[in-house]
């Protein structure tokens, strides 16, 4: 008499189920290729936000420069410093205006102006708060 091969499958309960699927995933050579993926999405992720982090440092030093150089012309024109950034926009002498509005930096946050400067009289300081968003943390820009 020919035997017969048995499997034995047994029952399968609900939460001897759960994370099989990981299981399954790591289970012989597949656990490399998913460390691999995950590293990668990590060094792609690092990437991405260091690439943003630039864009909004860059957009934050043009938009200082940008009010340095209406302050500049202001006191040029004007002889003495705007009392407000307001008055970049809306100046005391019709005619002339140094800026269309005030340009946030690049977190969409207001600049903090002081004029003159506290170690250069003929010059003005200009400051964003930085990723943080406070002046208390050291990530201003200047």
């Amino acid at each position: 008499m020919a035997s017969k091969k048995r499997t034995s499958r047994g029952i399968a309960l609900p939460w001897e189920q759960r994370g099989a699927w990981m299981r399954d995933l790591l289970a012989g050579p597949r656990w490399k290729v998913a460390l691999l993926v995950v590293v990668l999405g990590i060094v792609a992720w690092g990437i991405w936000r260091a690439s943003v982090r630039e864009a909004e440092m860059r957009e934050t030093r043009a938009a200082i420069a940008e009010v340095r150089r209406a302050i500049e012309s202001f006191r040029t024109e004007v002889g003495r410093c705007p009392r407000s950034t307001a008055e970049l926009v809306d100046p005391p002498r019709p005619g002339r205006r140094y800026l269309r509005e005030i340009p946030p930096d690049g977190w969409g946050r207001q600049l903090w102006v002081r004029c003159p400067a506290r170690n250069d009289p003929a010059g003005a300081d200009v400051i964003s708060a930085g990723p943080s968003g406070s002046f208390f943390v050291d990530d201003n820009v200047m």
